[in-house]
This record gives structure tokens, sequence and C-alpha cells, in this order.
């Protein structure tokens, strides 16, 4: 077999033109009397470089946010307040019953990790390196968006605190009173479980198993806030609402569409083109063959 310059390279380098082309994205030209305009490349700074900006621009709406409610909010404000109110004038009564019991603690205490400063962190910060290192812009934009949301999150949550001061349960005489000097209202932990996993869920909105899995942990951290004597049920439920709706502000608010909206698909192309195009060539009237060989990179 005989492999001709002729056959290989011109027609390779219209192959590797043309598979270039794809991978760039650029635009067709079309004859035209006038000149086709240069296509502009998107100026948006990169999620990393927004980071505090957006945590400022995110407790500005955070804070505000009572102030644009509309009248189909009641939907859901109504029946968070009834049910806040209600475990709250019962706060002392339950809380009282579930520390009869010492078989959970030890439970609690181990589940509880996962919603602490140092669990949803090292879950954040796994999702941004896994996915910088692996180019997976979903699972990059995970961990971003994660951290700010747990940002805001521990932010909301110790002005929350401050200025309740309630009393945990074992406060003694004054458990469950607020304005009392405590810490318990709301969860921290399940603020912070519940901020990251609304991100994850919405991340991966086409993973039910990843949905099931980032709101279990965080429903099973916040159970485990009441069952380990730490926090009353109000104190759960409120900072899970407050944790879900942070980190669905969050994910709505700066989710890139355009680099993740494929899911993993970005990262099956990239690595596809680490492998040569492979094409065969023959000219019968000049009675030569060959093999046209490129690559896209």
């Amino acid at each position: 077999m005989s492999i001709t310059r002729r056959s290989i390279y011109p027609h390779g380098l219209i192959v590797l033109a043309f598979v270039f082309a794809i991978v760039s994205s650029a635009p067709a030209q079309t004859p035209s009397s006038s000149p086709t305009p240069t296509p502009r490349q998107s100026s948006k700074p990169s999620l990393e470089h927004e980071f505090f900006k957006n945590i400022i621009r995110d407790q500005k709406a955070i804070w505000t946010s009572p102030f644009h409610l509309h009248s189909r909010d009641a939907r859901w404000a109504a029946p968070l307040g009834l049910g806040t109110a209600a475990l709250i004038a019962t706060d002392q009564k339950t809380g009282d019953e579930i520390a009869e019991s010492n078989r959970t603690l030890n439970v609690s205490r181990i589940v509880s990790y996962a919603g602490s400063a140092y669990g949803v962190g090292a879950i954040a910060a796994t999702f941004y390196l896994v996915g910088r290192a692996g180019h997976n812009d979903r699972a990059r934009e995970t961990g971003i968006l994660g951290a700010e949301a747990l940002i805001d999150s521990a932010i909301v949550v110790t002005a929350v605190k401050e200025i309740t001061q309630r009393t945990r349960p074992s406060g003694g005489k004054s458990r469950s009173d607020f304005f009392d000097g405590g810490s318990s209202f709301p969860s921290g932990h399940s603020i912070e479980a519940w901020s990251l996993a609304a991100i994850v869920a919405s991340e991966y909105h086409d993973r039910p198993l990843v949905q099931i899995s980032a709101y279990g942990v965080a429903s099973a951290v916040s159970v485990a806030r009441f069952t380990g004597r730490k926090h009353y049920l109000s104190d759960v439920l409120v900072g899970s609402a407050m944790g879900y709706g942070i980190g669905k502000y969050v994910y709505h608010a700066h989710h890139r569409k355009s680099s993740v909206s494929a899911g993993d698909e970005p990262e099956e192309s990239r690595s596809s083109s680490r492998w040569p195009m492979i094409a065969p060539e023959y000219d019968r009237h000049a009675r030569q063959y060959g093999v046209a060989l490129a690559w896209s990179f």
C-alpha cells in the first residue's frame, strides 16, 4: 500500500479544519456583499471572580425579601408560620420527652457531623476540586454555588441567633426561652445542610437518586439535631426552611445555563477529542489511496 503526500496532507488539513470549527463552535460564513462581523466573545466574569460580590448581592436580596412578598406567597408562608408557632408552643414538652431516652444520642451525634461546618464545607470543596480536575462544569459550579450558599446561610443564622437568643434544651429552667442569651434558634446545622442540599439537587435535577440522597442527608441532619437534644423542633423547621430557600435563591440567581446545560456532556466531548479522526481516502483516476489523520485540540 502506497500512501502519498497528495492524499494525506491536503485532505487531512480539510478534516482538521472542519473538526476544529465544530469544537470551537465558529459560525459558518455565508456569501455576502458585506463583510461578516467577527463574533464577540463573552466577557461575563467567572463565578470565582464574582464570588464575594455575589455574596454581598445575596445578603441584600435575603434581608429585603420580606418586602418583596406577594399574595401568592401566602400558600407557603402561612403554613410555615402557623407550623412554627405551634411547635414553639409545644417545644418544651417535646424536648423534655426526647430527653428521657439516651438511645439516640450517639447516632444523632454522628449524623450531625454531616451538617457541621467541616462536613458541608468538605462536600462543597470536593465538588469544586473534582470539577476543576475533571473539567466537569456542573460539579465545579456545584462547589462554587454550594460554598456561596453556605456562607450566606452562616451569616444569616448567626444574625438571627444573636437576635432571638433562645436557650437550648440543656438550659435548665430557662430552656426554650427567647432573649435569654442562648443560641438555639434556628438550627445552624439544619440551615447549612439544607442550603447545600438545595444546590446539589438543583444542579443535578436530572438525577433523581442524587436529589433523594441530598435531601435525605439534610433531613437526617435536621432530625439528629432534635434527637441529639441540641435543638427544638421549631429550631429545626425554621433552619431547614431558611436553608432550602437560600440554596434555591443562590442557584437561580447565579446558575450559568450555557456552561452546564448539557450536564456531563462537555466532559465526554472533551475526552473524545483526545482521539484522532481517521478516514480512508481513494482517488480512482489517479489510482492513489491513503488515510487522512486529524486531531481536534
